[in-house]
């Protein structure tokens, strides 16, 4: 199996996470924005009178607000972060992915890397499991840091494998089953996958959300799509060969012959996908791979703060 360089990637997952949340964190607290507050478990506000001793003068340089620093203990949440990753997710087959031109499996492993940060600062409980055709990796949700490392080792390897030319097929509702299984406390369950499935398919993958639903867990799906070639077909018009990456069948067509019923098609599926987690109480985002990861933080707290 080839392995892909990725060259065009900052320093290292764990540093980059950091920066992410470090920036976002100042915005928030610098916005009028009030839908929900980041407390973090590690911060509290300072208090009138109180001791100066445990100041956070860092976070006061950048916020204008003065921030005690709290030394609690105990876990708040626990999270299961899950990744789909299939060929297809290796999409856009760019030879050079980075951040500013990110494929599907890229913009997952960053995402995750930048809410474990906020996680870890929150001391929330994080875990790891990644699918195909299979479950090919789970690690129960712990805190220590020993563990996270655990985890950035695992998603750095996931930035090391060529799926589109060593071909990856997806069975999420077994490995969505045996996850369901695995947790044995109510946790906030968050998906990262590109749905990529035909009617039977999608029928037993909510089956399989249902199953973590019927657990007692909170499901969170990240809809990853590349819109421009994916949902509206933006390629060249001239005859192209398009390939099944999970597959390997292929047909050759000139995009415009069936622009029109593709983006129709493609509409139909986002509505069914609406449709089911609606029926199933799933919160649903639509992610657009190039749009930065604050769609993603912004998510995950609005539904920490329903839990808690």
């Amino acid at each position: 199996m080839e392995n892909l360089e990725y060259i065009n990637l900052p320093i290292n997952l764990d540093l980059f996470a950091k920066q992410v949340v470090e920036g976002f964190i100042t915005g928030l607290h610098k916005s009028p924005y009030h839908g929900f507050s980041v407390e973090f478990a590690e911060h509290r506000l300072y208090n009138s009178g109180e001791s100066t001793r445990h100041i956070d003068w860092k976070l006061y340089g950048r916020t204008d607000k003065l921030f005690n620093k709290r030394y609690e203990e105990e876990t708040n949440l626990r999270c299961q972060i899950v990744l789909d990753t299939s060929s297809s997710m290796y999409y856009p087959n760019y030879e050079n992915p980075s951040l500013e031109k990110p494929n599907k499996i890229l913009f997952s492993v960053y995402a995750t890397a930048v809410l474990m940060n906020l996680l870890k600062r929150q001391r929330d409980a994080i875990g790891l499991s990644t699918f195909t055709h299979k479950l090919d990796f789970h690690s129960p949700n712990r805190t220590t840091q020993r563990h996270y490392r655990l985890l950035y080792n695992e998603l750095d390897k996931l930035l090391k494998v060529n799926a589109i030319d060593h071909k990856r097929e997806t069975a999420s509702s077994e490995a969505l089953h045996q996850i369901s299984e695995m947790l044995h406390k109510r946790s906030m369950v968050m998906v990262f996958t590109d749905m990529i499935a035909d009617d039977k398919d999608l029928e037993q993958q909510f089956e399989a959300f249902k199953h973590l639903k019927y657990n007692k867990h909170e499901v969170v799906l990240f809809y990853l799509t590349e819109p421009k070639t994916e949902i509206d077909l933006e390629f060249e018009n001239k005859p192209h060969k398009f390939i099944d990456v999970e597959s390997g069948q292929d047909i050759k067509l000139s995009p415009n012959q069936l622009k029109e019923l593709y983006k129709e098609q493609a509409q139909n599926h986002i509505n069914k996908l609406k449709l089911k987690c609606l029926q199933y109480k799933i919160d649903l985002v639509e992610v657009d791979i190039n749009k930065g990861f604050e769609q993603i933080l912004i998510s995950y707290l609005l539904k920490r703060k329903k839990m808690l």
